[in-house]
């Protein structure tokens, strides 16, 4: 198969990250006989220092003429100053919206590893498997009205919670569906006893729900979740909420699960699916090369498997990764209690290795035992 993506290396550490999920990805291509076809392009902070443009025209039609499109990270603390529309953040928001990618899929898996990683018990944490689904392009990230008006010292800041019933029902049918190959468990976070929006989702979502009598549907607030979350991971099953619920639920799941460098992220529903590490561009730690690459190796598997259906392919990355994790394998967010820190490259170098041993078909004597 021809696999042709468009990579955004970004900003921060999101070039150094990158640079390891596409090694993982040629390991795995070359070993399952497909080819890469790759052209890298600028986003966020990096096009801005390029082409004043958080996202350049060249950029968005390389992505929409793509497969697929993985991304690094965006983000810089130097355009802080900008105006909204030319910060490095401005650039990642519009093409979501560009690629219609409105459901956002989270996992967040404890690898048996880690157990001294959590801030958990290990018998709290234990077997925890969750997928947040978030819906990426309504909210109060993406509403209108919005706006700073004033003078300073009396400015007035204006942001707008929007959903539709059709966006709120879209994303709903995404988790039912992911719930029917799981554990047949969707808990819905809103906030309905204060918020409007949260009251129509409640009631759009109840409704999806009797299309999958097989699905238990819950409800939560998302304060009482976010304590749940902590209490009784493994409780969590499918997460289903809306764009700003989701942003903060998954980064704490993050650190459920022992750091933000482990999770990826697919961002799917167009016609071309966007795949990005959760942990952002941490510019504190660019260029250290101390980066954890494992979210964005682990979001290329999501590539494979949500772009191209490559089921095999996505769980031979994902293996490998918890085999380098099972021997001791640290980057700096991990490290510590007897495991010395490794590099973000010589992490990637351990999982392509990994990858590359996992995909080599048994021989005669091990099939036949």
């Amino acid at each position: 198969m021809l696999l042709n993506l468009t990579i955004l290396p970004g900003d921060g550490i999101g070039p150094e990250v990158t640079e390891q999920a596409v090694l993982v990805l040629q390991s795995v291509a070359d070993a399952f006989g497909h080819q890469l076809r790759l052209q890298r392009k600028p986003i966020g902070g990096a096009a801005l220092t390029a082409a004043n443009d958080p996202l350049p025209a060249d950029t968005l039609r390389a992505c929409l003429a793509s497969s697929a499109v993985l991304l690094g990270a965006v983000g810089s603390p130097a355009f802080d100053h900008n105006p909204g529309h030319l910060r490095p953040e401005a650039g990642l928001l519009r093409l979501r919206r560009e690629l219609g990618a409105y459901a956002n899929l989270r996992p967040a898996v404890f690898f048996p590893a880690l157990e001294d990683c959590s801030p958990l018990r290990p018998e709290v944490v234990r077997g925890t498997d969750i997928m947040i689904v978030r819906e990426l392009l309504g909210g109060a990230y993406f509403g209108q009205p919005r706006s700073i008006e004033g003078n300073p010292g009396s400015q007035v800041a204006v942001n707008t919670m929007r959903y539709a019933e059709s966006e709120i029902e879209r994303i709903a049918r995404v988790a039912f569906e992911l719930a029917m190959k799981r554990k047949r468990k969707v808990l819905s976070v809103d906030k309905a006893n204060v918020l409007e929006c949260s009251r129509l989702w409640r009631e759009v979502v109840t409704r999806i729900g009797k299309d999958y009598p097989g699905v238990k549907l819950g409800h939560q607030y998302v304060d009482s979740a976010a304590m749940l979350l902590v209490q009784r991971p493994t409780d969590f099953d499918v997460v289903l909420t809306e764009n700003m619920f989701g942003d903060i639920l998954s980064d704490q799941a993050g650190g459920v699960v022992g750091s933000l460098g482990l999770l990826a992220s697919a961002s799917v529903g167009g016609p071309v699916g966007l795949y990005e590490p959760v942990h952002g561009s941490a510019p504190d730690i660019a260029g250290k090369g101390i980066a954890n690459p494992l979210g964005a190796i682990l979001s290329a598997a999501m590539l494979l498997r949500h772009s191209f259906k490559l089921e095999a392919e996505a769980a031979c990355i994902e293996n490998a990764v918890s085999t380098v994790l099972s021997q001791g394998a640290r980057t700096a967010d991990l490290a510590g209690k007897g495991h010395p820190a490794i590099s973000t490259a010589e992490m990637g170098r351990r999982v392509v290795e990994a990858a590359k041993a996992s995909s080599i078909p048994a021989g005669p004597a091990e099939k036949s035992a």
